[in-house]
């Protein structure tokens, strides 16, 4: 067994911070060896760690993956509960969203509460202060009480979000279609500008109200999976945000680009062990492209 540092938020913070973002996370930790390796670990990339709290009451989650000859994963969950659900809104450090240009988030601090509510203000502040919102559904069912609560959070966070990657697993779980009908789903009825779907090897579908389309993943032999989905957001996001113009005003060809170093970022991380330790850097992926 290994000890690697990630978690869905960090792997896409760290992501977006090598190529090119500063970024900041806002969670919790238990006052523990793994909780010390996380933000020692943060620190070092160049990730504010100021929003990470350190509760010596919880335990830091832990998150146990077991590999396929493939690579593809299988999650056993530490958490009952685990430190990242028991973040309070009085424990935020809200005054980083008013630092920021974009907020992340996912589900995975939806699933329990006082984390839920936590989020939620995070979400409602940095709408209010005009932020753009990015959002990955990022479904893992042992986390959740009921499939019907996990899509009712998925729906919610939908519903919130500028920008959204999702994959055509999660695609299938709330709509029950493929790629393009759920992109245009939730550009019409949620509002999103931008949505990702991720397709595993085929690479991804881009869909924004101007424009839409696939972007083809590396051809690679993978060996580790974990967190590819969040490095594709973060390498995408940060791609997104260094075109200097607002969503609605990207060509086709601009968005095929940000896709397409989302998925090189993606499928290059899958040939290493781990999440964070995985990422590739940013010449290593504009070579494979």
């Amino acid at each position: 067994m290994t000890a690697m540092v990630g978690g869905a938020p960090g792997n896409f913070a760290a992501a977006a911070q090598a190529y090119g973002l500063q970024t900041a996370l806002i969670s919790k930790v238990g006052k523990d060896a793994f909780g010390d390796l996380l933000i020692r670990r943060f620190n070092q990339l160049g990730v504010e760690t100021r929003g990470i709290v350190q509760d010596d009451t919880v335990f830091t989650t832990l998150a146990f993956v077991t590999l396929s000859e493939g690579g593809e994963r299988t999650f056993s969950f530490a958490r009952k509960p685990g430190a990242d659900t028991c973040l309070r809104a009085e424990e935020c450090d809200f005054s980083l969203l008013d630092e920021a240009q974009l907020f992340h988030f996912g589900t995975l601090s939806l699933t329990h509460e006082p984390s839920r509510t936590a989020t939620r203000f995070a979400v409602e502040r940095a709408k209010q202060g005009g932020k753009l919102i990015s959002f990955d559904p990022n479904l893992r069912m042992p986390l959740w009480d009921s499939q019907d609560t996990a899509r009712e959070q998925m729906l919610w966070g939908l519903e919130q979000a500028d920008i959204v990657k999702i994959s055509d697993d999660e695609v299938e779980f709330l709509f029950g279609c493929g790629e393009q009908e759920g992109a245009e789903r939730i550009l019409e009825q949620y509002g999103a500008k931008l949505v990702f779907v991720t397709l595993n090897a085929r690479g991804c579908y881009f869909a924004a109200k101007q424009a839409a389309g696939y972007a083809a993943a590396p051809a690679v032999k993978p060996v580790d999976t974990t967190g590819a989905g969040d490095i594709f957001f973060g390498a995408a996001v940060s791609h997104l945000l260094r075109q200097s113009k607002p969503i609605e005003e990207l060509t086709e060809e601009k968005l095929r680009q940000v896709a397409a170093f989302g998925c090189g970022a993606a499928s290059l991380s899958t040939q290493k062990h781990g999440g964070i330790a995985s990422i590739p850097a940013e010449e290593e992926v504009l070579a494979v492209l």
